[in-house]
């Protein structure tokens, strides 16, 4: 194993899936394998080649009628020795698979909207959360119990250790306990939508969410810790074996990694959305994105990429365009940047950020203590209101839209995402925005007004100054709206 203070870098990229990558789980068979889903509607098993670098597509599997949103392993059986795997969609429906069979061998039906997580237990258990704001406890082909008292989607589900007792996190931003059906216990203390949880130990455990934060928590109730570092959505989290270190990857394009209590090591993606991420046996972090492409870092040198490949992934990187909106690099005012001799002081701490200004570009780059050097990670573009990628589609809560625009509600509070195509009725979004986010509908004229005067005449590619004030700076809306949150 590799020591204390060693790296994470890349051991391979894979291809293969032809959209986001939504959801990984460490496979059972074969040794040292995976399996991913994705939005291109198929799950894909891979196993390590024989070079022990890379993977290699064993086969795909298909069932699902839309986006295939999460995976889990079901524990091997008398029946199944080599276990199965398991894949929640957008059609409401759950695909169970055998190792070697790319057709399901069961479809489980009974949620009434997106299944968008599972978790395994023993006997052949299967929790799984929806949208549809129930979490149904499964066995075999069979729904044995419906769980019910969550306000909103079920974002994360988990069967603990100690039997009979499960886990789920919700966009209503709580956690709940339940034993035999009931729920036992409510955690709050998250401020918005709980996405990911990972299991510590048969008394504690760790969630992320929205909020950008991560909480470690005892069953009993107690959160024991808070742990920052991510700057946007924290999608998921996944513990190394045999330890309470832990992983994390978010909508800041980062994936993270934690030891004891601490952000250790930050790993920059070149795609906006970081879905999700598992640990493999070994160690090796397995992580899929919005640009459909699997990645695998590892500490150990004997697996590390080529310096050709890592210098490939370090380009991609550095041709990335930052959005300043998505928020990881703070307030950037490219006037006050200083040029490239900023590069020739070193970093204080790992995936500290550094922005420069070069032949009127903004670039940035983060520290790489390691590497003691300073690594681009990409061109920031533009510094308007609205969040656009240059393909023009903008990809918010697994959706694609022309525009996503970031709304600050007031200045302690938190930030609200508007989401608008430019074929949407700017009413109607402006109405829908107000009720999802509970905020008072005399606002419905200047919000549809706001969304009309910045997408006016707008081609998909353009971004203007229009975008600043009133809802990302100091604008009148702060003050409006601050009574009614």
């Amino acid at each position: 194993m590799a020591g204390e203070g060693s790296t994470f870098r890349l051991r391979c990229s894979l291809l293969g899936h032809g959209q986001d990558v939504r959801g990984l789980t460490r496979g059972l068979f074969p040794e040292g394998g995976f399996v991913s889903v994705s939005r291109d509607r198929t799950a894909r098993l891979w196993a390590p080649d024989g070079l022990n670098r890379g993977f290699m597509e064993m086969h795909c599997m298909s069932g699902h009628s839309n986006f295939v949103s999460c995976v889990c392993i079901i524990p091997p059986s008398d029946l199944y020795p080599r276990g199965l795997i398991a894949t929640g969609g957008n059609d409401h429906n759950i695909c169970i698979f055998t190792v070697d069979n790319p057709a399901p061998l069961y479809i489980l039906k009974g949620h009434k909207n997106t299944v968008c997580s599972l978790s395994s237990g023993k006997f052949g258990t299967l929790l799984s959360g929806s949208w549809d704001t129930t979490a149904k406890v499964w066995l075999n082909d069979r729904c044995m119990m419906t769980l019910q008292g969550h306000t909103a989607a079920i974002w994360a589900v988990k069967i603990l250790p100690e039997q009979g007792l499960m886990l789920t996190g919700s966009a209503d931003k709580t956690i709940k306990l339940w034993k035999a059906g009931r729920c036992e216990r409510t955690f709050t203390g998250h401020e918005d939508c709980v996405r990911g949880l990972a299991i510590l130990s048969e008394m504690e455990f760790l969630s992320c969410a929205n909020d950008a934060s991560v909480r470690r928590w005892q069953i009993s109730g107690e959160c024991l810790q808070v742990y920052y570092g991510h700057t946007n959505y924290i999608y998921s989290i996944s513990v190394f074996p045999r330890c309470k270190d832990f992983v994390t990857t978010g909508e800041d394009r980062s994936l993270r990694i934690w030891k004891q209590g601490e952000c250790a090591q930050t790993i920059r993606l070149p795609a906006q959305s970081v879905w999700c991420c598992c640990v493999l046996d070994n160690g090796d972090i397995v992580v899929g994105a919005s640009d459909g492409i699997i990645r695998v870092f590892t500490e150990s040198l004997e697996r590390t990429a080529s310096a050709e490949e890592i210098q490939a992934f370090e380009n991609e990187l550095a041709q990335a365009s930052i959005d300043p909106k998505t928020g990881d690099l703070g307030d950037i005012n490219a006037d006050d940047l200083p040029g490239r001799e900023h590069l020739k002081d070193p970093g204080t701490r790992d995936g500290q950020t550094r922005l420069i200004k070069d032949n009127g570009k903004v670039e940035a780059y983060q520290w790489s203590v390691n590497e003691g050097r300073w690594i681009k990670i990409g061109d920031v573009v533009g510094s308007s209101g609205a969040t656009q990628q240059t393909s023009g589609k903008v990809l918010f809560e697994g959706k694609e839209y022309d525009y996503v625009f970031t709304i600050d509600v007031n200045e302690n509070g938190p930030s609200y995402k508007l989401p608008y195509n430019i074929t949407d009725d700017p009413w109607l979004t402006a109405y829908n925005f107000l009720q999802k986010n509970d905020l008072n509908p005399m606002f419905l004229d200047q919000v549809a007004k706001f969304i009309m005067d910045n997408t006016k005449g707008q081609t998909l590619l353009s971004t203007s100054n229009q975008f600043s004030d009133p809802f990302t700076g100091t604008g009148n809306w702060n003050a409006l709206l601050s009574g009614y949150i």
